[in-house]
């Protein structure tokens, strides 16, 4: 096991600026996941770490060891990419005990190795059969293995999942995560899917455009996002966001005007902000609620379609004064309204976000008092 050090680094391909200025501790025995959309660096940031592309500037550590001009094989690193790259004429055992026995490990050893990692991951009576004859998540978990044998420092994984359908992802990341208790290995996972981030990582490093924008445990990115971008990246449906002007700007709360002069009250630390300044609400659809028309705070909106999905209803419905299209999260129990209706969205000042007009968040105002409103970090 190892802790993995990156201190300002920068990586370029020709005039493009990849990778701008990303300072990242991850500790020993971690689990970290590297999350956000396509392009933002993500993949690349794991290949600097892995040694398949140069750092190009800045300073890369691993246990310790500035680890810059290290050769990948030296770096006590092992990889799992989204290929499970398998060799199709040789046994699951052979796959699996390959790269040690070009490593001239002696053959008692690797039969050891692979039979331990076989067992943790629950695949030992597999180990006389060809790729051809596993399922997907059986591959992903030979390729896996392939990596354990090794006996890394770190492990990485460069969207291990992608390849599965979603039955076998969600049973794979529970062995993923069982596999992470079990080695007590540091491990880094690259995914552009939040569901995956949330699930598996202790801590998650959200990037956008090559830099990172927040950094914290799945609880804190998802209740105090730092920015617009996170809050609006993590959760589904996505965030809803709303124009609004600052009429009453204070440390324990703000009055904002949205649309057709609608006034709401949002639990924010809005002190360093002033009156008349434009910024940005934030509700999520599990907090937007239907109201009787008329009741105060309220925001008009026309319904255009609704999802049953068993468990809960999503409404999706135009706010008036434009933008984009409101999702609310409703109860499956509870009628929903009819496509084409009118209704009213309200939801609790205390759980609602706001942003400046440079995206920055304010404080949330349950932020200090979490437990106080029934938030509270999740037993580990």
């Amino acid at each position: 096991m190892a802790s993995v050090s990156l201190s300002g680094i920068r990586k370029r391909f020709d005039d493009n600026l990849v990778i701008k200025d990303v300072d990242l501790e991850i500790a020993d025995g971690e689990f970290v996941v590297f999350v956000g959309p396509s392009g933002c660096g993500k993949s690349t940031l794991l290949r600097i770490i892995a040694g398949l592309e140069d750092v190009g500037e800045g300073t890369l550590e691993i246990g310790g060891v500035v680890s810059n001009g290290i050769e990948p094989s030296r770096r006590g690193i092992a990889m799992v990419f989204q290929s499970y790259a398998l060799y199709p004429h040789m046994s699951v055992f052979e796959n699996m005990g390959f790269a040690l026995r070009l490593a001239k490990v002696p053959k008692d050893e690797i039969r050891a190795r692979v039979e331990r990692a076989a067992g943790i991951l629950q695949i030992d009576h597999l180990l006389e059969r060809k790729p051809k004859a596993l399922s997907g998540g059986q591959r992903q978990r030979v390729a896996i293995g392939r990596a354990i044998v090794r006996k890394p420092e770190v492990f990485l994984f460069d969207e291990p999942l992608s390849n599965l359908d979603a039955a076998l992802r969600g049973q794979t990341r529970v062995e993923l995560a069982r596999l992470h208790r079990e080695l007590g290995s540091t491990m880094i996972y690259v995914t552009h899917d939040q569901v995956e981030a949330m699930t598996l990582g202790q801590k998650i490093v959200v990037l956008n455009g090559g830099r990172i924008e927040q950094v914290g445990s799945p609880f804190e990115l998802y209740e105090r996002p730092a920015n617009r971008f996170v809050a609006g990246f993590l959760g589904s449906p996505r965030m809803n966001f709303f124009d609004a002007t600052l009429v009453v700007a204070q440390a324990r709360g703000a009055t904002i005007e949205l649309a057709h002069g609608v006034r709401v009250q949002v639990a924010a630390d809005a002190a360093r902000a002033r009156p008349g300044d434009k910024v940005v609400l934030g509700v999520r659809p599990e907090h937007l609620q239907i109201v009787r028309t008329g009741e105060g705070g309220g925001i008009g909106a026309s319904v255009a379609l609704v999802e049953y999905l068993g468990d809960v209803t999503l409404v999706y419905a135009h706010a008036d004064g434009g933008g984009d299209m409101v999702a609310l999260k409703c109860d499956a129990d509870t009628a929903p309204p009819a496509p084409g209706s009118r209704v009213t969205l309200a939801f609790p000042a205390t759980r609602a976000f706001l942003f400046d007009s440079s995206d920055r968040a304010f404080t949330p105002g349950w932020a200090d008092s979490a437990a106080g409103q029934g938030l509270r970090e999740p037993m580990t």
